[in-house]
């Protein structure tokens, strides 16, 4: 039987993974322990997250006020992507959160190329993007906990988000937590690891061992020498400068989105958090050096109002991929342990979210039974990870920028999954039959969003001109929704400075 659970790696991704299955079992037999050395940083740039966090910091029984409060956190209401069309001042296009008015009911893009081919899709289709230029909250201030009038994530900071998680899994959820070093790895005859040795604290046994110590990957990458599948020859970009940048005054607006402006051989991250903005450059080692690379992000912060004298960025890099399988015998990695491509569109903690809640959800009682879940692990999330793949490959191959290698070599790099769907979308639009399983890492309304947003033009084959009207219903809808919550929503900063004073209702 599964009783001991042990969780090997801190951070956003070990916390985030004990916080889940401790609360999802309390009550139970179930032992959850998180060893977490105290000598490793985590890396602490994870700041973007998806909406699907609203519910998973639900699940674990927080509250979204003290969240808020504790990570200097923000609301998310999807990206701004800047100059990657064309590289002109005001190329931008946004993928929001919220689906469009009529998503599955009528055929959206066929009827906004026929009828609005002028005004960008996502503004046509949604009001969101509208909210967001306008820095506007998802909310109200009597909106409960959790709940939205526009859909939204967060922007986080991810040292703090990783100790808050802590307490709460500390004092709340039962976690057993070993402050320790691993130095080595017990085995049983068959394979199974049956103990993790430590520093100080011996021998700790268990029948399942989670792998959470990042892109050292300890467990499944050096122990089990689980293969790890590079992604290099098709997503380039594999280093990163961050560093942190104060606001200059304390009512300086907080972006409602992240902001993502491509450079000569990568791109820029902006996200905004209550106290300061987090800038980063993920670049391509390939096709630029650090030093001109440090000199676009200077370049980029003084131009957007930041001080001209900012710390020396920290420089990180990384083999963007992922394992051939992410669940062995009794060891399942979560997080960069198991892989990581880049940051664009903050697919790494909702990766977390998904494998620390299939683990919970389908936690085997039995060995014999923990082999059929480990399968089906490792076929739902290599697909997922494909799909994330894809989905991030669609926003380079389809630039018309051709001022830098970069820009060239990725329109040649396609993978052959997205080069049919992008056979597929020049006579239609991105579809729920292309993406059918339960639960999608992408929807179709976001390869909708960033296909048309990036200038993508289908010749629709079977033209259906009896929807015009009700495509025109519906664009009527969202301009009428755009007018009510610009007028009805506050400020970003106003609520969030509101949430800080007096909380938000409970449910």
């Amino acid at each position: 039987m599964v009783r001991r659970i042990v969780i090997v790696g801190g951070g956003s991704a070990g916390w985030l993974t004990a916080g889940l299955i401790a609360a999802d079992h309390q009550g139970s037999s179930l032992q959850v322990t998180l060893i977490e050395s105290p000598d490793i940083a985590p890396i602490g740039v994870g700041e973007g997250t998806w909406p699907s966090m609203r519910d998973t910091l639900r699940r674990i029984g927080v509250s979204e006020a003290d969240f808020l409060r504790e990570c200097d956190a923000s609301f998310k209401q999807g990206s701004r992507f800047n100059r990657w069309v064309n590289g002109a001042d005001n190329d931008y296009y946004f993928h929001p959160f919220v689906l469009p008015q009529g998503y599955g009911e009528v055929n959206l893009p066929e009827q906004w190329q026929a009828q609005h081919p002028d005004i960008p899709f996502a503004d046509l289709v949604s009001y969101q993007p509208h909210l967001c230029v306008n820095g506007r909250a998802p909310k109200q201030v009597v909106t409960p906990e959790f709940s939205s009038v526009a859909n939204y994530g967060y922007h986080l900071d991810a040292g703090k988000f990783g100790a808050f998680l802590r307490k709460h899994c500390l004092e709340k959820l039962g976690v057993h937590y070993v402050p320790d070093n691993v130095v080595g790895v017990s085995s049983h005859d068959n394979g199974d690891i049956a103990a993790l040795q430590t520093q100080e604290h011996g021998a700790l046994e268990g029948e399942l061992f989670i792998d959470c110590t990042g892109m050292q990957s300890l467990l499944l990458g050096q122990h089990y020498e689980v293969p790890f599948i590079s992604q290099q020859h098709v997503l380039y970009n594999d280093s990163a400068l961050a560093v942190q940048i104060p606001y200059p005054d304390d009512n300086y607006p907080i972006a409602s989105q992240t902001s993502s402006t491509a450079q000569s051989a990568g791109w820029i991250w902006d996200i905004g958090l209550p106290t300061r903005r987090g800038v980063g450059h993920v670049y391509s080692s390939a096709h630029i050096g650090d030093d001109q690379a440090e000199a676009e992000l200077r370049r980029y912060i003084a131009d957007t109002g930041g001080p001209q004298d900012i710390p020396q960025p920290r420089k990180l890099t990384f083999n963007p991929g992922y394992r051939a399988r992410f669940w062995h015998r009794n060891c399942v990695a979560i997080g960069l342990s198991a892989g990581f491509i880049e940051p664009l569109e903050a697919s790494a903690l909702a990766l977390v979210e998904m494998s620390a809640a299939m683990v919970s959800d389908e936690l085997p009682a039995t060995r014999a039974a923990m082999d059929i879940v480990a399968q089906r692990f490792n076929e739902a999330f290599t697909y997922r990870w494909e799909r994330v793949i894809d989905f991030l490959k669609l926003h380079y191959v389809l630039s018309q920028r051709r001022d830098s290698d970069y820009w060239r070599d990725n329109t040649a790099a396609i993978p052959d999954r997205l080069n049919d769907l992008l056979t597929l979308w020049r006579h239609r639009a991105p579809s729920r039959n292309d993406f059918n399983r339960i639960e999608e890492v992408f929807p179709s309304a976001s390869y909708q969003y960033v296909l048309y947003g990036m200038g993508f033009r289908s010749e629709f084959s079977y033209p259906q001109p009896r929807q015009a009207a009700l495509a025109d219903g519906y664009f009527r809808e969202a301009a009428a929704l755009t007018r009510k919550m610009l007028g009805a929503l506050p400020d970003n900063r106003e609520l969030i400075n509101h949430i800080k004073r007096h909380g938000l209702q409970k449910i």
